[in-house]
């Protein structure tokens, strides 16, 4: 259980960010609506999904290279710092739409990478990098194959819900109900980024 736990969370970011309307399932939908296609809700997840894994990626990197140069104790302590002012930066951000509707795969990939990243997605998922197992016999950063493994399972993950979520509001909710309705996730992200690095600095102020 020990080991299994970090992948556990992986996924269940992952399914946190895939219903956050602002990771890509509001664009989805949005697109469907403008062009009355389901198939254009389902095609515009790929893009969105890349882009979202592309920022996962980017910081899978900068992780597994920092635990190489840097002590753990020091990286525990700036990655802690890190998310929670990102995520007091967060509680007073504003976000204003841009540009139209009529978008090709690179440019929605693009945009899902950007917006994952101005949201803090792969910061949130530092405190679970920074505990995956490290295989026998390596030098104790993350490892290429479980870097894209964490990629992977977490992406899986995002896609799985935002689909789900995508395909009952257009099908069946519509958009009317974001107005009466939907609880404040951008709230309730930029309070999880607080209390991420909160939960990441508890043991390295212990040490």
């Amino acid at each position: 259980m020990t080991e299994a736990w970090p992948w556990l969370a992986l996924a269940a970011l992952g399914a946190f960010h895939g219903l956050n309307p602002a990771m890509g399932w509001l664009f989805a939908v949005a697109l469907g609506l403008q062009r009355e296609s389901m198939g254009a809700v389902l095609w515009s997840l790929a893009p969105i999904s890349l882009g979202h894994a592309m920022s996962i990626a980017l910081v899978v990197v900068v992780v597994s290279v920092l635990q190489a140069l840097i002590d753990f104790s020091l990286l525990q302590w700036g990655a802690a710092l890190l998310l929670m002012g990102f995520g007091v930066y967060r509680l007073g951000a504003r976000h204003r739409g841009r540009g139209g509707m009529q978008v090709g795969f690179g440019e929605l990939a693009l945009w899902s990478f950007l917006m994952a990243t101005a949201h803090g997605a792969g910061l949130m998922v530092v405190p679970v990098l920074l505990h995956l197992p490290i295989h026998a016999g390596h030098a104790a950063h993350l490892q290429p194959d479980m870097g894209a493994a964490a990629v992977g399972l977490h992406t899986a993950a995002m896609l799985a819900v935002a689909g789900a979520v995508a395909v009952v509001v257009y099908r069946w909710v519509g958009l009317a109900f974001l107005r009466r309705g939907w609880i404040n996730v951008d709230l309730i992200w930029a309070l999880a980024l607080i209390a991420a690095g909160v939960v990441l600095l508890v043991p390295a102020l212990a040490d």
